[in-house]
């Protein structure tokens, strides 16, 4: 599959991404529901990579001013391995970009912060646990937005 990531076209997009979050988050790692979703998905740019038809992939992004924090980045079990968080990462990139960010955070769980800094990504800090996963905050200066 060609990962094409994009921003979700409609309701029924962005209520997919968020069940596969719950499956991926809450079923699989067992993060507690009330941490998995919050206030922030009203306001969130929600990030999706569709396979005929079904979202398996999504992250989301959430800008205030010049900084974007990215999270939430979920793919499905089946369609891992392929490529699907680069291109997440790199559609994520450029929208927080065209939003107006000049640094995009986020709190990568340390067992795939390898991906984060193939991407370009920093670590900074010391690890941290949230919902009882190891994280580590990772952070990366973004180039003004490419002309139209």
């Amino acid at each position: 599959m060609t990962a094409a990531a994009r921003p979700a076209a409609n309701q029924d997009e962005i209520d997919q991404a968020l069940a596969l979050r719950l499956s991926v988050f809450v079923e699989e790692q067992r993060v507690p529901v009330e941490e998995e979703l919050d206030r922030f998905d009203a306001e969130a740019l929600h990030l999706v990579v569709v396979d005929r038809g079904k979202v398996v992939a999504t992250c989301r992004l959430v800008v205030d001013r010049e900084r974007a924090k990215l999270g939430r980045m979920a793919v499905e079990q089946q369609s891992r391995r392929q490529g699907i968080a680069a291109a997440m990462l790199r559609e994520a990139d450029d929208q927080a970009a065209r939003l107006g960010a000049k640094q995009i955070t986020l709190a990568a769980q340390c067992y795939v912060a390898a991906l984060y800094e193939q991407a370009g990504y920093q670590p900074y800090g010391e690890p941290f646990d949230d919902a009882g996963i190891e994280h580590i905050w990772m952070s990366k200066q973004l180039p003004a937005p490419a002309a139209d």
